[in-house]
């Protein structure tokens, strides 16, 4: 059961929308795949958030500095970034494509990253309990 519960967790750490339904094939209870799932998010955060920070700075060491050759029109992601700030990025950003990748995204942006781990945290929270819920009142379905 321990081996259940971590790769659950595992998943959870890049992926919840993986870790939720393997908890859930491996006949867990809820309150265990809520639980191993949002330690799994939390951790995965945290991952994104201080380890990547390391690894942007290296990795800018060796990248060539950008030529400025004419203005762009602002993008999908920073059109959201004005409308909705840290809080839309940590919480909507986690909601859709996942914690890593909004805190991938702060970085690039230049956010406070320990505001967005606290949103992305929350978001990972309230994910991990709508997703259990309806794992759970679904699989009563069958």
């Amino acid at each position: 059961m321990i081996y259940k519960i971590l790769t659950v967790a595992g998943l959870a750490t890049f992926e919840i929308y993986a870790a939720i339904p393997t908890g859930f094939a491996f006949g867990l209870n809820p309150w265990v795949i809520f639980t191993a799932s949002l330690v799994g998010g939390i951790v995965g955060v945290f991952v994104a958030a201080f380890l990547g920070e390391k690894i942007e700075t290296i990795v800018s060491k060796y990248r060539k500095p950008k030529t400025v050759t004419k203005e762009k029109k602002p993008n999908l992601a920073h059109k959201l970034w004005e409308k909705y700030g840290i809080v839309g990025l940590g919480l909507v950003g986690t909601m859709t494509v996942g914690a890593p990748v909004s805190i991938a995204v702060g970085v690039g942006f230049n956010v406070n990253i320990h505001k967005l781990a606290l949103w992305c945290c929350l978001g990972v929270l309230i994910r991990c309990a709508i997703f259990t819920t309806i794992g759970h009142f679904g699989m009563k379905l069958f």
